[in-house]
């Protein structure tokens, strides 16, 4: 489904933006991209909290 809407962004913000874009790229697509970078970096970032709260409670076999 399809629906256009506006978001009010600043003047630097739209520059920022732009540049960002590659030729031929649309804005949608250009947020897409953005959207699912930060989520890969989200999931990345969980992956590390958890292997350093494993690591920081498990007990290393040479302990035992």
């Amino acid at each position: 489904m399809s629906a256009d809407k506006r978001i009010p962004v600043t003047e630097e913000r739209w520059e920022r933006l732009h540049q960002l874009k590659k030729p031929g790229q649309t804005y949608d697509e250009l947020l897409d991209e953005l959207i699912q970078e930060h989520e890969r970096h989200q999931l990345a970032e969980r992956a590390r909290t958890v292997r350093e709260q494993d690591s920081e409670e498990l007990t290393s076999l040479d302990e035992l």
